[in-house]
């Protein structure tokens, strides 16, 4: 468990250090967004800087947006992911500061591109490794669960306000590089992990009492039970069904082998559910 822990962490630092490199040397430098709290904070670092006599710089405000989401984090989506979540925004602040603002083209739609796919391999690959990078993600979820609502509406959203503030404040022009950015990064992070997919976890298990308490206590997931016997050994099993999204298959994949190494699992993908997704 160790091991997997530190390739989880190792996954965070890249993806932070890749987010840097695509915010500071494409995005930030031709004055395009990103999306979710990473746009915001962007936003809110020129506003600063145009309108005000301080400056603020991206890193920082991110660092601060995500402080009392990553409370609701994790009184409402989980410790372990966001604990790993705040690790990746703090680790993001960190390359932030450290890598300098330089552009490395100064034509606008390259750095759109590219600015996008490198910061979305980053977000991709953390978010496949079972973490995110907090903000818009927790806050969404937590919203998703509440309304049992998609939370690409949530999303879709808030990257709207991103786009026409940028629209209103810096022009149109600026607007639709930056919906060139949100549309690159939603492709290449939905080739690596489709983030807001279903899955259903069907569970074989002589320890359905320890898996159900441990999963209980480490996502906020319903369970269904089903009484199940082994075709050969004709002992008595326990069936665990339990419906997730692609966020949580790390830490439900974590759990099942630290409390039941022989454990059978099926996961398969959801294509609808109906009824209340949420803990019973």
């Amino acid at each position: 468990m160790a091991l997997l822990q530190l390739k989880k962490l190792g996954i965070v630092f890249i993806g932070a250090l890749l987010s840097a490199i695509g915010l500071n040397l494409f995005l930030i430098p031709a004055n395009v967004y990103s999306s979710g709290f990473t746009g915001i904070s962007q936003l809110l670092s020129s506003i600063f800087s145009e309108y005000t006599t301080f400056t603020i710089s991206t890193g920082i405000i991110l660092f601060i947006l995500n402080i009392p989401v990553a409370v609701l984090g994790w009184l409402k989506v989980g410790k372990a992911f966001t604990i790993y979540s705040f690790i990746s925004v703090a680790v993001t602040t960190f390359f932030l500061e450290l890598i300098p603002i330089n552009p490395v083209s100064d034509d606008i739609l390259l750095n759109a591109v590219f600015g996008g796919v490198i910061s979305s391999i980053g977000v991709g690959f953390t978010l496949k490794w079972g973490a995110s990078t907090g903000g818009v993600d927790i806050i969404a979820l937590v919203l998703s669960r509440q309304k049992d609502r998609p939370i690409g509406k949530y999303i879709f959203i808030i990257n709207s306000v991103i786009i026409i503030t940028a629209g209103l404040l810096y022009g149109w022009e600026k607007a639709l590089y930056t919906l060139v950015t949100l549309y690159v990064s939603t492709r290449i992070i939905d080739v690596i992990h489709t983030r807001h997919e279903k899955l259903t976890a069907m569970i074989i298990t002589n320890k359905g009492k320890e898996l159900q308490e441990a999963i209980h206590e480490r996502l906020v997931r319903g369970i269904t039970t089903v009484q199940a016997t082994g075709s050969y050994t004709k002992q008595p099993k326990e069936l665990l069904l339990i419906v997730i999204t692609r966020y949580e298959l790390f830490e439900l994949e974590r759990i099942i082998k630290q409390v039941d190494p022989q454990a059978f699992t099926n996961i398969v993908q959801t294509a609808g559910i109906l009824g209340v997704f949420r803990k019973d």
